[in-house]
């Protein structure tokens, strides 16, 4: 196992990890220089950049192709196993941002002891809800008179929160919370340039600075790829958890037997089965979901699994394919992404999208990039949405998303109602 050296600041990381590499990776983040990302299947924590996709590399048409002939030309100059990492948007106004590290350090899952969060002195700031509630509740009634009249079946409304701290946000510190509180979930760091400088158009010339950060910790499994497996693991129909364990117990119960979220959860498993079979000689896909938790939702999952078809195929051929599920967007696709439009009052940028990474043998993990915030000095936006179907109720979508925003906003010691 592979670690690296971190100047003493593991001493930031508390008994609740183990001391070992991972917990170092994760002491190790640093803000503007890196990319983290920490999942079941280990951590992974890169530093500097050697070369960046330019913007015309990094459209959506023929990504994965552009990123091939990106990793292609690192092999050339003598990189061995080459790797890119960064994020894709969930929408075409927004470049993918892809980078080829110069330093890639890997280590085992992390080994949490105990989920728990670091105590965090709240920064004073403010949060504007955008839009606001009675707002998004509108929006969603709108949605369901649009499904009553047979134009979609599904669309996933999500709405943002600005939250503006009188400090600069310290970004380690949230990584490591969200990492702490959801140990089994995917842990993510995207270094960014700031907003509006999304895109570069030299590969190896001057880059803007990396001083937005897009991170996360999702617990959606869009597609992984290791060797000839594939898997995937989507979520759709969530409960919040409650802190009284009876009533937590009580929801879960009640996902279980719910026809509505069963119906949800359906359509995105149809989706990304479809999506999946043509890459694949075997596709195996459970015939009933399975309920999951997280430290802030319960959630319907179903993990498929499959052999892949052909070894050209990589990661992003996969993660391209499925992205966006209807557990993100909606269905049909183009409806569903056109009732977003028209609905939610600003752009989501990365959120919704997919974060992860893919080396030159074509393996690598994509997660869908929920459960998220943009950090940029003094300012988060954080993002949630929840999944409109026939038969949802307004107010109970909009307490959706508050539960979601709770992730982060504990990550940030914030226990705001929102």
């Amino acid at each position: 196992m592979t670690t690296i050296e971190t100047d003493g600041r593991i001493d930031a990381v508390d008994d609740a990890l183990a001391d070992d590499a991972a917990a170092r990776l994760l002491a190790a983040y640093e803000q503007g220089q890196s990319f983290l990302f920490s999942s079941p299947r280990g951590v992974l924590l890169t530093r500097g950049v050697a070369a960046t996709m330019s913007k015309t590399q990094c459209a959506r048409s023929d990504l994965p192709a552009r990123m091939q002939e990106f990793l292609d030309g690192a092999v050339e100059f003598g990189r061995r196993n080459p790797m890119v990492v960064g994020a894709v948007p969930f929408g075409g106004t927004l470049p993918a941002h892809l980078v080829l590290p110069e330093e890639v350090v890997r280590a085992e899952p992390l080994n949490v002891l105990v989920p728990q969060q670091k105590p965090v002195s709240a920064p004073a700031c403010s949060l504007r809800p955008v839009p606001e509630p009675e707002e998004y509740e509108r929006g969603v009634a709108r949605a369901l008179r649009r499904m009553e009249e047979g134009e979609l079946t599904k669309a996933v409304l999500a709405r943002s929160l600005e939250l503006t701290s009188a400090e600069a946000i310290d970004v380690r510190e949230v990584l490591r919370n969200l990492a702490m509180a959801d140990p089994t979930s995917y842990t993510f760091a995207v270094d960014l340039p700031r907003r509006g400088e999304d895109g570069t158009r030299d590969t190896y010339g001057p880059q803007p600075p990396l001083e937005r950060t897009f991170l996360g910790a999702s617990p959606e499994l869009l597609v992984s790829r290791r060797g000839n497996q594939v898997r995937s693991n989507p979520m759709a129909g969530s409960r919040p958890r409650s802190t009284d364990p009876d009533e937590d117990q009580r929801r879960a119960a009640e996902l279980a037997a719910s026809e509505k979220d069963h119906r949800e959860h359906a359509v995105v498993v149809e989706a990304v089965a479809e999506a999946l079979r043509p890459f694949c000689t075997e596709l195996h896909v459970p015939q009933a979901p399975t309920v999951v938790s997280t430290n802030a939702m319960w959630h319907l999952a179903t993990e498929i699994t499959g052999e892949l078809r052909d070894g050209s195929t990589t990661s992003l051929h996969l993660a391209d394919a499925l992205h966006p599920t209807p557990a993100v967007c909606g269905a049909p696709i183009d409806r569903a992404r056109e009732v977003i439009a028209e609905t939610e009052p600003f752009e989501r940028g990365y959120y919704a999208g997919m974060v992860g990474w893919c080396d030159a043998a074509g393996d690598g993990e994509w997660v869908v990039a929920i459960r998220c915030a943009e950090v940029e000095d003094q300012e988060m936006r954080l993002f949630a949405g929840a999944g409109i179907v026939p038969g949802s109720d307004p107010a109970d979508e909009l307490a959706e998303t508050s539960a979601k925003f709770r992730t982060a906003l504990t990550a940030m010691g914030l226990s705001q109602a929102v």
